[in-house]
């Protein structure tokens, strides 16, 4: 049978098959030999040990599309950063590095500014024109009223989705609304885990419906400059594309360079003041990790 690993502990593996009931497995020692090691999404082939007590053994991990790194987490179709729009106020460079960091991997992200109640239409409107052009979809939500979540059940739709974001934000409101039955299934399963004081801080996937799972992560308050070259930051902003080749020297790097077309679209207001901000910040933090 087949099936999908929501959930990693311990060397247990919780995979929700075919017939959509959740079994505990462990992967057989032919794993440990070839140095594989499965992920929360791999998609798996399990031998079933015994129907009553949902038990089996993941006998083969099939091919994965992707694998990320941060999180750890196989087969992912797009990443969904949650962010409020308000209360806290959004840390625009924490929300880039997260960006940059999902686009490192060729991993689609959505963006979400919830608590929408809490801000102007001028401020929305000013958060839009900073993302709409950063290769990202922008959603604006409010869990409170319900405001948005159709959009975003339009976006998670027939997809496995990356959830993340900072404390505060509003993601686990959003989850319950999404997907009611989390916090039950959460619970059901840390009491057949028997381990519920000992909470994991790994990924965990959710099915919100057939062919359609979230990944929970933990709220993160601080993300480390992925290890590039920083002459290549650059390459990871699509709103610099369109002007790239108007600037007077090839390889312009849009810092200190006379004649940079992409600083003159930041002058004229075409590209995001905010966005080239932290790239410059971002930029230079590259060239410092570099240099020790």
């Amino acid at each position: 049978m087949k099936g999908k690993i929501i959930r990693g502990v311990g060397g247990f593996y919780y995979v929700t098959a075919d017939d959509l009931f959740t079994y505990e497995c462990k992967a057989r020692g032919v794993f440990r030999n070839e140095s594989v090691k499965p992920l929360v999404g791999d998609n798996v082939e399990i031998e079933i040990l015994s129907g009553e007590e949902k038990l089996a053994n993941i006998t083969k991990v099939l091919k994965r599309r992707n694998a990320l790194i941060r999180p750890e987490v196989a087969n992912v179709d797009q990443a969904m950063i949650i962010f409020a729009a308000s209360e806290p106020k959004p840390n625009l460079n924490l929300l880039d590095r997260f960006l940059l960091m999902m686009r490192l991997q060729d991993v689609e992200t959505v963006i979400v500014f919830n608590k929408k109640d809490k801000v102007t239409k001028s401020d929305l409107d000013s958060l839009y024109r900073i993302y709409e052009k950063s290769g990202n979809r922008v959603i604006f939500s409010s869990a409170l009223f319900s405001e948005g979540i159709e959009a975003i059940m339009d976006e998670l739709k027939g997809r496995t989705t990356v959830l993340a974001g900072p404390s505060g934000v509003g993601k686990s409101s959003i989850m319950n609304t999404v997907n009611p039955d989390a916090a039950m299934e959460t619970g059901d399963l840390s009491r057949k885990l028997k381990r519920g004081k000992h909470t994991t801080r790994h990924s965990e996937l959710m099915m919100v419906c057939r062919d359609t799972f979230l990944v929970d992560t933990p709220g993160f308050s601080s993300l480390y400059v992925p290890d590039i070259e920083a002459g290549h930051l650059k390459d990871y902003y699509p709103e610099f594309e369109e002007y790239e080749d108007e600037c007077r020297f090839a390889g312009c790097l849009h810092l200190k360079e006379p004649g940079c077309r992409v600083k003159q679209a930041v002058e004229e207001g075409a590209i995001s003041r905010s966005r080239y901000d932290n790239y410059v910040y971002l930029y230079d933090e590259l060239k410092d990790k570099r240099r020790f």
